[in-house]
């Protein structure tokens, strides 16, 4: 069995074991998930959506090969073991092309998951819920299962031919809007057991209909609402009495586990008790890149008490510019006046700014930030001042006060909730390895007084 399929086996033996997805391609958030995963003894799960990555380039500019290589160089710089490194397709399908007819959206659907089968991502999504130009305004649950069925065959088929092991299947679509809903009023309810029942029957329907068989035995799992969202402002928090009966049902399906989406923002608390309720593959994304924008906003604040203005990046002034000048990835979805949409584009939970980091301006802004304050010793006071957790760290010798150490240490810290909710029995050791620590910090403290 696969990584993947080891920890859902571990899970369905009733041990603490989940899996948890890093939606994100940004180097520093990769980095850090690498060094969590490490720190934590997880596997790390690595998504690309079909927006960001296709056989044309996707927002990101990379095809799903070209994404592989890219994270495989970042793990061997990290030196993070490849076979703990799983990469996986989000939401695949005709997404990208819901302005065409079925017939041509669905050809382009099957070349994009040909092309991430054969670049060797081995968790597939098949979500083929996006109606196109032609199609009713509300698609059967049997065309959506038809259509994931014929994007499996060619996955299968296109693994195979590269010589690389079957992938491994989730289906599905009750999920919240990628990102994040405009307003949690569009958030939808928890997943009725009868739903989710249908949406499996259909589906196994479908694969058995295209003689399937071997890859449904590799359906690992199905996407639901959990009862978890957020928007730009708010945070729909997990409720576990909500989701007991879906649980309940999921537990009586041999070899299934449900995948939660939009988990971003959730208590580390309710993570644990995701896992425990059978949602056991938890996805995160815009959280992660939340906290690289905290980082880099009070990196900036430190450059500006320490560096000349004429010599300082202007990094959030320059990323805000940009955003004004290529408003399409934010401006429908931060509603109200010119004030109210200014601090959404800054501090929006949604965290719409996430598209705008591999943007030419925005990247050298960034290396300039970072030259400027490797270049000089940051002072204790401004750490604390701005940077206070990292501060911390770097009191007790465990964290160095170079840019990237204190932007990858403060989206670690994110990370690190999922790994521990995943990863039980690690998390424990971490606990008792903390303990130890402030024992000792309080023990070298009673001496000096």
């Amino acid at each position: 069995m696969s990584p993947v399929q080891q920890i859902i086996a571990a899970h369905r033996r009733g041990e603490p074991a989940g899996l948890y997805s890093v939606c994100c391609s940004h180097p520093s958030v990769l980095r850090a998930a690498m060094r969590v995963a490490a720190d934590y003894d997880t596997v790390l799960l690595v998504e690309a959506t079909s927006n960001q990555v296709d056989q044309f380039g996707g927002y990101t500019g990379m095809t799903p090969a070209a994404f592989r290589d890219y994270v495989h160089n970042l793990a061997k710089s990290e030196q993070f073991p490849l076979e703990r490194l799983v990469l996986g397709g989000d939401h695949l399908g005709p997404n990208a092309w819901q302005g065409l007819d079925a017939a041509t959206a669905m050809q382009h659907a099957e070349t994009l998951i040909a092309a991430y089968a054969a670049a060797g991502f081995h968790k597939i999504h098949l979500d083929c819920s996006m109606r196109c130009a032609d199609d009713p305004q509300i698609l059967s649950d049997e065309t959506i299962a038809a259509r994931s069925a014929r994007l499996c065959a060619v996955a299968e088929k296109a693994a195979e031919q590269a010589g690389l092991p079957p992938p491994v299947y989730v289906i599905g679509t009750e999920v919240p809007i990628p990102g994040g809903e405009a307003n949690l009023a569009q958030a939808g309810a928890v997943t009725s057991p009868k739903a989710a029942a249908r949406t499996l029957d259909v589906h196994r329907l479908a694969f058995f209909a295209m003689e399937l068989h071997s890859a449904w035995r590799r359906v690992i799992a199905m996407v639901v609402q959990p009862g978890v969202d957020f928007d730009h402002s708010q945070i729909q928090h997990y409720d576990a009495a909500q989701a007991t009966a879906l649980s309940a049902f999921v537990a009586g399906q041999p070899g299934l586990v449900f995948e939660a989406h939009s988990t971003d923002y959730q208590r580390e608390s309710a993570l644990h008790d995701m896992v425990r309720d059978h949602f056991a593959i938890l996805k995160v994304g815009p959280a992660a890149t939340f906290a690289l924008r905290e980082a880099l906003q009070a990196l900036c604040c430190i450059e500006e008490e320490l560096v000349p203005a004429g010599q300082a990046s202007r990094l959030m002034q320059v990323l805000d510019e940009t955003m004004l000048a290529q408003p399409k990835h934010w401006a429908k979805h931060y509603p109200g006046s010119s004030a109210e949409q200014r601090l959404l584009r800054r501090y929006g939970l949604s965290d719409r700014c996430r598209y705008y980091w591999g943007e030419p301006g925005v990247t050298a802004a960034v290396e300039r930030l970072c030259a400027n304050l490797d270049a000089l010793t940051i002072p204790l006071s401004l750490l604390s001042q701005h940077l206070p957790e990292q501060y911390l760290e770097v009191l007790q010798g465990r964290l160095a006060t170079n840019a990237d150490a204190l932007l990858e240490h403060k989206i670690g810290r994110v990370l690190a909730q999922y790994a521990r909710a995943c990863n039980r029995n690690a998390a424990l050791n971490g606990q008792l390895n903390a303990k130890a620590d402030v024992a000792t910090a309080a023990g070298s403290a009673a001496a000096i007084c």
